[in-house]
């Protein structure tokens, strides 16, 4: 799978540094990851980097998006401003579970500030291994939202 990744700086604040680890976990799982930045700690803008990651899915260019703020609150509100981007703030493994299997997320937004590398590995891994339902009223809802 193709995975769009992108943070704020707070994907660079640590040690650890979250972002290089998560694509390292990524590519170490087999998905091709398009880093679409930043590239360092210097303060940038979270609505910048989450459009570039929706932009890369809506284009067709990967079929997922992780991103990670200090909370995934502010990366969660400017991703789910695209048509056709449903992402999800998830802070534990039922919330990350039930936003593929409920609402079809493509997009899981993450705060460096709140969980750890593993936990951010953990929730990953579980989005990433959860199939959609599919039953009709997920659709039904999911389809409600365009």
């Amino acid at each position: 799978m193709q995975i769009a990744v992108g943070t704020d700086h707070a994907g660079y604040e640590g040690p650890p540094l979250f972002k290089p680890e998560i694509i390292r976990h990524l590519e170490e799982r087999g998905h091709r990851v398009i880093d679409c930045g930043p590239h360092g700690p210097e303060p940038v803008d979270y609505p910048d980097f989450a459009g570039r990651v929706c932009r890369t899915i809506l284009d067709g260019d990967a079929e997922r998006g992780v991103l990670l703020c200090g909370t995934g609150i502010g990366m969660s509100i400017a991703a789910n401003r695209f048509s056709g981007i449903r992402a999800a703030a998830c802070a534990t493994p039922d919330m990350a579970r039930l936003a593929r299997e409920h609402n079809d997320a493509n997009v899981i937004c993450l705060g460096r500030r709140i969980l750890t590398l593993a936990q951010c590995l953990e929730l990953i891994d579980i989005w990433l291994d959860t199939e959609f339902s599919g039953a009709e009223r997920h659709q039904r809802r999911v389809t409600k939202m365009g």
